[in-house]
């Protein structure tokens, strides 16, 4: 399974500019593929890129899109991606997170694109099964969506499968209210860090290897219609990870939790990284403590370039 089979292809990326989309964009350009990449806001083309500016929440501009790109493959990574339980997120996450999907599946499948890879969330149950509660309106927004995704591929033949992605972290993540680069930018500066009691397991997984397993995702046959896990099978709590960022940076100082209060109702489960590796032949293979001295170095580097915005803000993982 080599990602050059993606040259010469056409690939529509949505939420090209976000943490996943980016270093997926970067990776397919370097396969070769023409990469349509969508984002709210306009960019500049470059090599191996052709960027789209469109609201996916818009039926008619998706419908735009999809006549421009003409893709054969199809990875909606677009969302709002926020925790928050606040009413006031219930409308943008509907928006953006659900109608947009609708709307691009009905797009994509009317032009008939041969792969479509739908990015989902561990607030997902497994198959189908959804939890007794969504915990957020951005977990409802989830789960209503890949349960249109496998309508879609029952009644109108879809080519979808549904990427169950878990807890992401890695170089390049610009939403610095995420734990991780919260942490690292934090005790880079010297500021204070409010955590919460850092209890809750979590499947922590590196970018670049959700970034492979997208592209397993895009170029398996017979994974049509399934829910497929990109995590690592292992859970690590937020403070162990915490701790082992306070090792890394300031050696002898020990972290405090508690300064936050614990969001209620969070999902706590791995990834099924043995069948994902039956169906994939892959399995994320950078360790947590690779995956957190390469973002520690990634942040380090853009902290003394100060192309970074202050880190003083709550974190939410």
């Amino acid at each position: 399974m080599n990602p050059k089979d993606l040259a010469g292809r056409s690939v529509l990326v949505t939420g090209a500019s976000g943490f996943i989309g980016s270093h997926l964009c970067r990776r397919l350009a370097e396969a070769g593929a023409t990469v349509h990449a969508a984002s709210r806001r306009a960019q500049d083309d470059r090599e191996g890129l052709r960027w789209h500016a469109a609201d996916l929440a818009d039926s008619s501009a998706v419908r735009a899109l999809v006549e421009r790109a003409e893709p054969e493959v199809v990875f909606h990574l677009a969302s709002q991606v926020a925790g928050s339980r606040s009413l006031e997120l219930v409308a943008p996450t509907f928006h953006a997170n659900l109608a947009s999907t609708v709307y691009l599946l009905e797009a994509a499948t009317r032009a008939g694109c041969r792969r479509f890879v739908q990015a989902g969330s561990l607030e997902e149950g497994e198959d189908g099964a959804p939890p007794a509660v969504p915990a957020s309106p951005y977990a409802a927004a989830k789960i209503a969506a890949s349960g249109y995704a496998r309508m879609f591929h029952a009644l109108y033949e879809t080519p979808i499968v549904v990427a169950r992605i878990f807890m992401v972290y890695g170089p390049a993540q610009l939403d610095l209210k995420k734990l991780v680069p919260y942490v690292i930018l934090s005790l880079l500066r010297g500021e204070p860090v409010k955590i919460s009691s850092g209890t809750r397991p979590v499947d922590w997984v590196y970018v670049d290897d959700v970034v492979e397993g997208l592209l397993r995702l895009a170029l398996t046959d017979g994974v049509e219609g399934r829910q497929v896990d990109l995590g690592t099978g292992e859970l690590t709590t937020v403070r162990g990870v915490v701790e082992k960022l306070y090792e890394r940076l300031t050696p002898g100082k020990s972290p405090e939790f508690g300064g936050l209060g614990d969001r209620p109702m969070e999902q706590v489960v791995a990834a099924r990284a043995e069948e994902t590796e039956k169906l994939l032949g892959w399995r994320p293979s950078t360790s947590l403590d690779e995956g957190l001295e390469a973002t520690i170095d990634y942040y380090r580097a853009a902290n003394e370039r100060r192309t970074l915005s202050s880190s003083s803000a709550t974190a939410a993982s």
